[in-house]
């Protein structure tokens, strides 16, 4: 079991991702950061005393705004918001993604802008750290004013309402607090019910997940790249450095590096890296620092802003409690709620997973066309009797077409809500989601790519590759068999699936001094 402390700033996505993933992870707070939730409430209990009017306090919300709220009925208000938001719809999201949504409604309170009481902090550090994670269904937000619906099923479990998971099961959040041994009994205060849900923690939860899985997918990619270049006998001078420093883009170069670095010392290299041999190889793999390179610059942008949005405070209305706000002490209305920096960079993260997968394809196609390779139609041993990777090609291609349907961005849509209060929203929830989908279908290509060079290998015998190479290729070997004749091949791409996710092969080159390196 490991602790994390959150403080409000500093979230790395190696800590965001493994406190998400690694169920007993402890999250404690810095004082210094709770000294700032303090700071902020007392802001709010000083407006109440005066009788000021502060949005979603002593008014209503959205379109409602103008309504004043009497004094005995404020706390109502709160949980009568968390109730009627909670409109959630479909299948929930991962226990990952809602845990990471959790720690960072935690993250963002703790910055001291929101107006919320320490009790409440409290009351969601012990829901996790209990292993407690509410049931969040992933349709219903449009990305403004944040995720309303899912941080409002994240809030019913803090009222004791909705449902949540425990020990493994699902029932309802009052029997697995009970059975996790926190009290069931908690009211909202004033503010509580909108500092919990006004923000933009699933979207970003959501996509901090998938760039984690992204950044992997990248490395898998130049590492199925060599291997299949070798396989295919095709050139590294492509790969040059002085190609890259040519044309400066800062991934292009990383690619070509991973390439070199990765095909160093093979004997297949050296067997047909002619003066005289053929001049120019297919783009899907000459091109490949190109494109992969723009991916890698696509998804360094991505994590920028991914992280920006993790460390940052996406409430309304905004608590400035202190002089080094930069101001007087003060409650503004804003829109940092809005989704749509989230939004663009979780849509531009689907067009780079989506490049990945449809240039993985195109070198599939050119490892099992005979018309291409020069090796055994389908990489079959008995070709005709057998029909050896003709429909993994095939897989491929249908995962490749339906990453394109899925690449329209979201976040170029818009629809008018709370009658037309809300008047253009991100489809940041929808994005991030789009996102993850695209990401687990390219992997499943680069999977297949990587399988089929595994393959195409074995007929470049008793040449080797290089060590780094042979080291990724003794590693699938472990998990997946030469093709001798036909065999079910769902069963060997989903190791393939599990050998990229546990970072096996990666990790195999890196063993024999290669590191293929990330962003």
């Amino acid at each position: 079991m490991t602790d994390l402390v959150l403080s409000g700033d500093g979230l790395s996505l190696g800590d965001a991702v493994r406190a998400a993933e690694t169920p007993g992870t402890r999250l404690r707070t810095a004082p210094a950061a709770m000294r700032r939730v303090a700071a902020s409430r007392a802001v709010i209990d000083a407006a109440l005393a005066e009788g000021r009017p502060v949005y979603g306090v002593n008014t209503g919300f959205g379109k409602l705004q103008g309504k004043a709220i009497a004094a005995g009925d404020l706390k109502r208000l709160q949980r009568n918001l968390v109730l009627s938001h909670a409109c959630g719809v479909g299948e929930p999201f991962s226990l990952a993604e809602t845990r990471l949504m959790m720690l960072l409604r935690i993250q963002s309170l703790l910055r001291g802008h929101s107006g919320v009481t320490p009790r409440l902090v409290a009351r969601l550090l012990a829901i996790w750290n209990a292993g407690v994670v509410p049931v969040v269904p992933q349709r219903g937000s449009v990305g403004a004013s944040g995720d309303l619906a899912p941080l409002a099923h994240i809030a019913l479990t803090v009222i004791s309402e909705g449902e949540a998971f425990f020990g493994g099961r699902r029932m309802p959040s009052a029997k697995a607090l009970a059975r996790a041994g926190v009290a069931t009994s908690y009211e909202l205060r004033e503010k509580e019910g909108l500092g919990l849900l006004n923000g933009t923690q699933a979207m970003t939860a959501v996509g901090l997940l998938a760039l984690a899985r992204a950044e992997s997918l990248l490395r898998h990619a130049d590492l199925a790249a060599a291997m299949t270049l070798d396989a295919l006998c095709y050139s590294v001078k492509p790969f040059d450095a002085r190609v890259q420093a040519v044309r400066p883009h800062p991934g292009q170069a990383v690619t070509a590096k991973n390439v070199r670095g990765l095909l160093r010392g093979s004997a297949i290299l050296a067997s047909h890296e002619k003066p005289h041999g053929k001049v120019q190889d297919p783009y899907s793999v000459r091109c490949a620092p190109q494109v992969h390179g723009a991916c890698r610059d696509a998804l360094a942008h991505v994590r920028d802003v991914l992280l920006r949005e993790a460390n940052s405070t996406t409430d309304n209305p905004l608590v400035f409690a202190h002089s080094s706000d930069g101001g007087e002490i003060a409650i503004i209305s804003g829109g940092n709620f809005h989704g749509e920096p989230v939004a663009m960079a979780c849509d531009y993260m689907t067009i780079a997973a989506a490049e990945l997968g449809s240039i993985s394809e195109r070198r599939i196609e050119n490892l099992v066309n005979p018309d291409i390779s020069g090796l055994p139609p389908f990489l079959a041993r008995d070709a005709g009797v057998g029909s050896g990777l003709m429909i993994a090609q095939v897989a491929a291609a249908a995962l490749v077409s339906e990453n394109k349907t899925l690449s329209h961005p979201a976040s170029v849509d818009s629809i008018p809500t709370s009658a037309n209060q809300e008047d253009h929203v991100s489809m940041g929830t929808i994005a991030a989601r789009k996102a993850r989908d695209v990401i687990g279908n390219a992997s499943h290509v680069l999977a297949i790519e990587l399988m089929a060079a595994a393959e195409a290998m074995e007929h470049r015998r008793p040449l080797r590759s290089g060590k780094p190479i042979e080291a990724a290729h003794a590693a699938i070997r472990k998990r997946v068999a030469p093709l001798v004749e036909d065999r079910l091949l769902a069963t060997d791409f989903a190791a393939m699936d599990e050998l990229m996710a546990s970072g096996t092969l990666l990790e195999a080159a890196q063993r024999v001094g290669v590191s293929v390196a990330g962003l």
